[in-house]
């Protein structure tokens, strides 16, 4: 659950700017998982990969009052075959953008 590339971090960066800069929009953080644990476990995981996320985008700067973390565990996957690519897929963090 924890951001480890170079270029994961960038992504973050940008995303910060952007809200530093347009300060009328909210982001929901989405922490996604594969099926391979207990629902309550991938709920749980979901949480800390949002909210990791989150804490990062605090720390860029970006008010924390816009921004929100939600676990949608495994019950959102966009891959649906039962393989090691398709779980790479299905761990993920989304990012939704909305102008208030």
């Amino acid at each position: 659950h924890v951001v480890r590339t170079k270029e994961d971090l960038m992504i973050i960066q940008n995303i910060a700017n952007f809200m530093k800069k347009n300060p009328n929009y909210l982001l929901i953080v989405e922490g996604h998982c594969d099926e391979r644990a207990s629902a309550a476990y991938n709920m749980a995981l979901g949480t800390r990969r949002s909210n990791h996320i989150r804490v990062l985008l605090i720390k860029q700067g970006v008010d924390l009052n816009r921004i929100y973390s939600v676990s949608y565990g495994k019950e959102k996957p966009i891959a649906l075959g039962h393989g090691p690519e398709d779980w790479k897929l299905n761990r993920r963090t989304q990012f939704k953008i909305y102008k208030k």
